[in-house]
């Protein structure tokens, strides 16, 4: 049973487990609480007890969907006359926001860039969303989104980090942590509101298990705002892990980062490749680039987990046929460890 201190706790962007519980009702119909698996062959590869939390597998495939519930709740009790939803995306975000605006009765309209993922174009679409497709980069979509909203007096636009969208993604690190006791977990970082999500829950619970914080080398947005304790840039690029193609820290988000998260650990596009092979092979689980990120981050620090109970966090699952399909046609890595 939770200490009254628990239970009146304030954490990160203010919120208490309380909040975090009042969200799980409200997204439990809709998303039932995901497993926490550890698997046999994953751990013996790897020579760690990894216990995988599967975000992949909620309805949409991505812990997005968390929080594009309690957003759109939210707004529709401080906004009621708003009629239609803009944003950015990658994708998961996009298909989060989607979905909410259509079981809310709103329109929604997502602007994604060139070259972004044409089977998370099409669900965002079957979703009930106007696909605009905008600049070269998510940072240039977030831009003509932004211009969008202006021109419309009854639209909102919906931020990729927020305090209602962390309150909604933290149900699953609230999910984790009643599984049972972790030393270190590793969490995907893109826009933040996962990891923060992560390192709300964690300090609302007062565990002193580690967050590790796991980026692409092509967007180490936030490995240099880690070793500079600061706000950071990166170039544009590109990489298998799309839902972490950062290139500038969230100012909301960096010093909830800064402060929550032991290190950042950057994984190689050919390690993120590894990981989501092991994991199929494995788990028989697709996950994405960004889902499979932690796995690579947990191979790469085998050593130093040695006797650690860990967990990674598989956000998502919906990476392309045309990129998957080759790519567990390619080379298969032996075991890291034994």
């Amino acid at each position: 049973m939770l200490q009254r201190d628990e239970t009146t706790r304030t954490g990160p962007l203010g919120l208490t487990l309380d909040d975090v519980d009042g969200a799980a009702a409200l997204i439990r119909d809709t998303v039932p609480p995901t497993p926490a698996y550890r698997w046999p062959l994953l751990c013996e590869r790897l020579g760690v007890d990894l216990t995988l939390k599967h975000e992949n597998q909620t309805p949409l495939g991505a812990f997005k969907v968390r929080g594009g519930l309690t957003y759109v709740d939210a707004l529709r009790q401080r906004v009621p006359l708003v009629t239609r939803l803009i944003s950015a995306t990658r994708g998961n975000h996009g298909q989060s926001i989607a979905f909410a605006a259509a079981r809310a009765g709103l329109r929604a309209t997502l602007v994604v860039p060139e070259g972004n993922s044409p089977e998370k174009n099409a669900a965002m679409r079957a979703l009930g969303a106007e696909l605009i497709v905008f600049g070269a980069d998510y940072e240039a979509a977030r831009t003509h989104a932004a211009q969008l909203v202006a021109s419309d007096p009854n639209a909102e636009f919906v931020p990729s980090y927020h305090r209602d969208l962390v309150l909604g993604v933290s149900t699953y690190a609230r999910e984790l942590f009643a599984a049972g006791a972790f030393d270190v977990v590793y969490v995907p970082i893109g826009q933040g509101s996962g990891i923060s999500g992560v390192i709300a829950v964690r300090d609302l619970l007062g565990l002193d298990t580690d967050v590790v914080a796991v980026v692409p080398e092509r967007f180490p947005v936030w490995a240099r705002a880690f070793a500079t304790r600061g706000a950071a840039e990166a170039a544009p690029s590109s990489s298998i892990a799309d839902g972490m193609a950062c290139r500038i820290t969230d100012p909301t988000a960096l010093p909830i980062v800064l402060g929550g998260v032991a290190r950042v650990v950057t994984v190689s596009e050919d390690a993120i490749e590894d990981a989501m092979r092991w994991i199929f092979t494995d788990t028989h689980n697709v996950a994405e680039g960004a889902g499979a990120a932690p796995v690579a981050a947990v191979a790469a620090e085998h050593e130093q987990l040695r006797g650690k109970r860990v967990a990674a966090i598989v956000s998502g699952g919906n990476v392309d046929a045309a990129i998957f399909g080759p790519l567990l046609g390619a080379r298969q890595e032996g075991a890291v460890a034994r």
